[in-house]
């Protein structure tokens, strides 16, 4: 990125910018961009220090802001408002190290004067077309946007093991992805989006109805509709497996062990979709299993044909009572 000088634009000259960049006009939003982004780095670097998750706060508020420029009110207030996107995003990584999501945590950022029914809905329809952009990304980074920025277990080094590639790998699928997202949003913003709300539910009920069906004797022929025959499931072992049989048959045995699991979260998109749990020991065996798991299932042709799993946690605490950071939960 080529960036210029902020005291090159007159203040009329900055408004007009902004303002050819709400139509549309992405050469224009790209200025502004390059106008501004020392600044914003500059804010990024102070709340964050210097590295990766500075550069990658002030990227991620790149992408907001490029969602959100038709709501800023004062195009000669660019500057600070982009520099309030950058921050909040900065407090958010402070408070839990979890990224802002794109272009939908931009609900940190200040409320609105008024929040009608009229405000949500728009809100609800901009989360619909951040997703719906989503879905035009390359399968490969796809995974790694939605993992980073949706879900609670998203260092580099957590991706890097769900998706099966190096740490380098999910740096330049991210900065891909950005590189993607900044062309294809402008142009579908007044496309029909896909109902989220309606594809989450949908994947939320089988999630649930898999993680339960040990103790609520579901049997393994009811819910196998959209499972491969050839599925391939990695555990956290490196141990791969293929079919269902033996995801039921590890549910099973930790389930006998007095363990059962609950879906804390779930994201949904084209082709992936991404299950997160808790997991719920027996007080007479507290650290049988991890406190959590994180799923990444990927689809082809409407079924799921590969899973990758990983378990995640206090690291400390398992080791301390014996506990294998890469093993199934059962033993």
């Amino acid at each position: 990125m080529i960036l210029l000088d902020p005291s090159s634009l007159t203040v009329d000259e900055t408004t007009q910018l902004v303002r050819q960049a709400q139509q549309g006009d992405k050469e224009s939003f790209t200025r502004v961009l390059r106008i501004h982004f020392v600044g914003m780095l500059v804010v990024a670097h102070r709340m964050l220090g210097r590295g990766p998750d500075a550069e990658d706060a002030c990227q991620d508020a790149a992408i907001m802001a490029l969602a959100r420029i038709g709501e800023l009110r004062d195009p000669a207030a660019v500057r600070s408002w982009l520099h309030t996107i950058v921050r909040n995003i900065c407090f958010g990584v402070l408070r839990s190290r979890r990224p802002v999501p794109v272009g939908v945590a931009g609900e940190s950022l200040p409320a609105p004067e008024t929040d009608d029914p009229v405000a949500s809905i728009e809100r609800a329809a901009q989360r619909d077309w951040i997703w719906h952009g989503l879905q035009r990304l390359t399968p490969a980074t796809q995974a790694v946007t939605m993992l980073r920025y949706f879900t609670d277990n998203n260092t580099y080094e957590q991706i890097a093991t769900l998706c099966g590639i190096p740490v380098g790998t999910v740096a330049s699928r991210l900065s891909e992805a950005r590189r993607q997202l900044a062309g294809i949003l402008p142009d579908i913003r007044d496309e029909r989006h896909a109902d989220i709300d309606a594809l989450t539910a949908e994947r939320r009920a089988e999630a649930s109805t898999i993680l339960t069906a040990i103790p609520n004797c579901v049997p393994m022929s009811q819910v196998s509709g959209r499972w491969a025959d050839d599925l391939r499931m990695y555990w956290p072992s490196g141990r791969i497996t293929m079919g269902l049989e033996p995801l039921f048959a590890t549910m099973r045995a930790n389930y006998d062990d007095g363990v059962t699991a609950r879906l804390t979260g779930l994201v949904a998109g084209a082709g992936t979709t991404i299950w997160e749990n808790a997991f719920v020991n027996p007080s007479h065996d507290p650290t049988h299993c991890p406190p959590q798991g994180t799923w990444l299932l990927g689809e082809k042709d409407g079924l799921i044909h590969e899973v990758r799993l990983i378990h995640t946690g206090d690291k400390d605490v398992r080791r301390s009572e014996g506990l294998d950071d890469s093993g199934e939960c059962h033993r």
